[in-house]
Order: C-alpha cells, then structure tokens, then sequence
C-alpha cells in the first residue's frame, strides 16, 4: 500500500499551471516543510530540523490548493509516493521523489494563520464564513466536523473494550 499523510507549513505559495490538453487541467506544486522528531538533548538545544517535501496536485484538488492555501500556512495532505527519472539538459539521469496529493486540509484555522503574520498576502477570495473549527469550505462537499467525546468525570474518555481477547486468539 502507497499512502501518505503529511502535516506542515507551506514553504510558499503554491505554483499552478494547466495543461495543454482539450480540456486544460490544473497542475499545483508546492512544497511542505514537515517538522521531524529529535532527541530531547538536540530539541533543547535548539536544534530544529524538518524535511522539505515536494508535493503535486491534479484537476479539483490543484484547484483547491491554489484558492486556498498560502505561505506559512499549516495544512495537512493525504497522498501517495511517487518516484520518476528524468534526463537533464547534459543527459545526467536524475531521479526526483514527491508526493502525490488527493486530500487537503487546514491544520490550522484562518485567525491562528493570520495572527502570526502571516496572512498578509491572503487571497481575497478567501472567505471564512465557515467557522474556524472546520477544515473545508463549503464548497467542498458536504463537511460536517467530528463530534467531540465528554470525558468521564475522572477526565479519561471511556473506551469501548469489546470482548475480551487472550494470547491464544491474536494471529501472531
């Protein structure tokens, strides 16, 4: 199985091109800067590293990336992997690795975007009439945002067990 999940900011704006076919598609390219995990010892001392992740997007989705998404921004995506070769121009073979979007989403809402600074260049189209708790707008079909669990009076969420399972049943 090919999936991929990402969760990162946006290293800036997202390119988009159409293709020259009858019927143009758009084409998005972007690249997500996603945060890796260190050590307690190199975290503290301020060492921060991430990998740059190069990401493409085809048809709606493309579409959906360029109206909405912006330098800074924190999305996520669900995608697969892609590896393809290419020749250059002095016939070196190169080799180029990127994820393939098909989902998006805000990991962030619009107010925490902006009050960082970094909306500045926001695109005027952008209209947050849609609350700052969901992750899609609305015109990307019909969203409804996850019920939230109460946690039990002794702040644990209950937890469905089911029936009981002994080492004998697992098929490991």
């Amino acid at each position: 199985m090919n999936k991929v999940i990402l969760m990162g900011r946006l290293t800036r704006d997202p390119e988009v091109r159409y293709s020259n076919a009858a019927e143009p598609l758009a084409i998005v390219r972007y690249t997500l800067a996603v945060d890796r995990r260190v050590s307690r010892e190199r975290r503290d001392s301020g060492e921060q590293t991430a990998d740059f992740i190069n990401c493409t997007a085809f048809g709606r989705a493309a579409e959906f990336v360029e109206r909405y998404f912006r330098k800074g921004q924190l999305v996520s995506v669900v995608g697969r992997m892609q590896v393809r070769s290419y020749d250059d121009n002095t016939g070196q073979r190169r080799w180029a690795t990127e994820v393939i979007t098909d989902e998006h989403f805000f990991a962030e809402s619009r107010a925490s975007f902006e009050s960082r600074g970094q909306g500045g260049g926001q695109n005027p189209n952008y209209n947050n009439n849609y609350g700052d708790n969901n992750f899609m707008p609305p015109d990307q079909g019909n969203y409804a945002p996850p019920q939230q669990q109460k946690p039990a009076g002794d702040s644990f969420f209950e937890v469905d067990t089911g029936p009981s399972l002994d080492d004998d049943d697992l098929p490991f």
